[in-house]
């Protein structure tokens, strides 16, 4: 089986923190979003996952290798895809289409799930989904009587249901979606501007393919910094068993730990009360503070702060007062020296 895992958008939603990281790259509990998300397809596959497929934008060579080293972690050969122009969902595919034969999982990466099932590997397709409160801002499927799609509409501006397609996507015969975008962009079919996986999907279905639910019981959004910081929560707390082991390189000096925490290497902790819900990613150093319900990532350094629902980036400096941060990369913010 294969992966494709376009993932060339800006990210604007995260500013400021994917001005310097992708967002699929930045740590959620240790551990990048892109490479969760593969973890988690690996769970409900039963096959061997062969090739990780990553369409990516301009994000330079060491993200490259980055992605490289995710896919070889799970035994699988890594490739790279670019899409340099933002002209939709199909059209990402397609610059993995070189991926597009046999089975085929697509998933775009801002977003985590967990599902308690495997993979239907008789099924022409699977579309993962949720049922949601707000269904005009996602595409939906209608089902049949037999719980089979109906119908993809994408963004319906009246209610025709509320499951909601959360981005992930399997095909048993990868070259009929490759054939049915490739119809697309022949024909220049296009919804605002953009080459729509719906269409192409629907027209799959509307040709005799028939596609069931992949229903999820965890979705988990990484689109802007106050749901990013409840993802990290939320894994956290998923995943508990995970994050008890302190790694012998961290430092702790009288301070307190409320479990679920992640706490990456060569962290120092002095003189604070950590917890629960935060992960503190490698080399960061936090005295004389308080901090729960964040995400703060590698090489940073908190002092005298009292934090919550926060969200700071690598090589970033907080000296503060009590409130709810986002600050990105390479940042500082002194409140004592306001205070002088």
């Amino acid at each position: 089986m294969k992966i494709i895992i376009p993932m060339a958008g800006r990210g604007s939603r995260l500013r400021p923190h994917t001005l310097t990281t992708p967002k699929p790259l930045i740590p959620i509990a240790g551990k990048p979003i892109v490479h969760r998300l593969v973890e988690d397809i690996a769970k409900v596959s039963s096959e061997p996952i062969e090739e990780i497929a990553f369409v990516i934008g301009d994000f330079g060579a060491e993200v490259e290798a980055d992605l490289i080293a995710i896919a070889e972690k799970l035994g699988a050969k890594g490739t790279i895809c670019h899409q340099l122009e933002p002209l939709g969902t199909a059209h990402s595919i397609w610059m993995a289409k070189e991926a597009l034969e046999g089975p085929v999982v697509v998933a775009y990466a801002d977003t985590l799930f967990r599902a308690d099932f495997k993979l239907d590997m008789e099924s022409d397709g699977v579309v993962w989904v949720k049922q949601v409160e707000n269904p005009s801002a996602f595409g939906v499927v209608k089902l049949d009587e037999n719980n089979v799609i109906s119908d993809f509409v994408e963004k319906p501006k009246e209610f025709v249901s509320d499951l909601a397609i959360i981005g992930i996507y399997f095909f048993r015969d990868g070259q009929k979606l490759y054939k049915e975008i490739e119809y697309l962009l022949e024909n220049d079919i296009q919804k605002g501007g953009e080459y729509q996986l719906t269409d192409a999907l629907e027209n799959m279905r509307a040709a005799g393919d028939k596609f069931t639910l992949g229903k999820v019981d965890e979705w988990m959004d990484c689109g802007n910094k106050a749901v990013t910081v409840d993802t990290n929560t939320r894994v956290l707390n998923l995943d508990k068993e995970d994050f008890k082991a302190i790694p012998a390189s961290a430092k702790i000096e009288n301070s307190l730990i409320i479990e679920p925490c992640f706490i990456g290497e060569n962290v120092v902790i002095k003189n604070s009360k950590i917890g629960p819900f935060v992960s503190i990613g490698n080399g960061t150093i936090v005295e004389n503070s308080n901090i729960d319900n964040s995400l703060i990532q590698e090489n940073s350094k908190i002092s005298h702060a009292n934090l919550s629902d926060t969200m700071i980036g690598n090589h970033a400096k907080y000296y503060g007062v009590s409130r709810s941060v986002s600050l990105g990369d390479y940042s500082e913010l002194d409140f004592k020296s306001h205070e002088a």
